[in-house]
């Protein structure tokens, strides 16, 4: 099958993508080995950890996404608990959490379970995670619950909440990024494609934000059937 100039740019830049994504996974591995040998207390390397990281989640995002849009991807679902989607996901940001002086609570069933695809609801709310660590003034707060046919994954801070400009658009509404800007809104772009991708019959998964947090600031909802 030939590709047309738009098909060929786009497998390149995919091919692209996961060269890069490779290079940050050895680049993230051995800033994790310097910063262990040193105790994980120095602030700069912990800083460069989880940069380096989130730079690979962004690459895995946008490979998933490419993927998506050629009927390439399939997610791998199972059934988890919840509270052990947050441990991996509170893991992650713990180290910034601490050098912020931002305190992570996490409110949870101990038994409220999940059909999902692991790694890519964690790296979905991970991205949302570590936006609220951004904009949080000193508390975020997970928690879950069962709401009818559907989980609830809630992440609110005590922050500013969000913009006006984008409480007003879609979030899974491609056409919105500003990629001139450099707000392209990838983060919940991606965020809102997964979860549209966890369906049980009628029922598909969404996402929902809102100023409404009980902390003060932004409110994210991940609703997953």
């Amino acid at each position: 099958m030939q590709l047309n100039q738009s098909q060929h740019f786009a497998t390149i830049l995919a091919s692209t993508v996961h060269d890069i994504k490779n290079s940050l996974t050895v680049l993230h591995d051995r800033i994790r080995r310097i910063s262990a040998s040193r105790g994980h207390d120095d602030p700069d390397l912990l800083q460069l950890e989880f940069e380096a990281n989130r730079m690979n989640h962004s690459m895995m995002q946008l490979l998933a996404l490419y993927k998506i849009d050629n009927n390439k991807f399939n997610l791998e679902i199972d059934e988890y608990a919840v509270q052990e989607i947050f441990d991996e996901v509170r893991a992650e940001q713990a180290p910034l959490l601490r050098l912020d002086d931002i305190a992570l609570t996490v409110a949870c069933p101990d038994e409220l379970m999940c059909f999902c695809d692991f790694t890519q609801v964690c790296n979905a709310l991970g991205t949302v995670l570590n936006n609220a660590r951004r904009y949080s003034r000193r508390k975020i707060e997970l928690s879950a619950s069962q709401q009818r046919d559907y989980v609830c994954f809630v992440i609110e801070d005590d922050g500013e909440g969000y913009s006006e400009e984008l409480l007003a658009i879609d979030p899974a509404d491609q056409g919105r990024m500003d990629w001139i800007s450099g707000s392209t809104g990838l983060g919940l772009y991606f965020v809102a494609t997964i979860a549209s991708l966890h369906s049980n019959g009628d029922k598909r998964g969404h996402i929902r934000i809102d100023n409404d947090s009980r902390l003060g600031g932004a409110r994210f909802r991940l609703f997953l059937p």
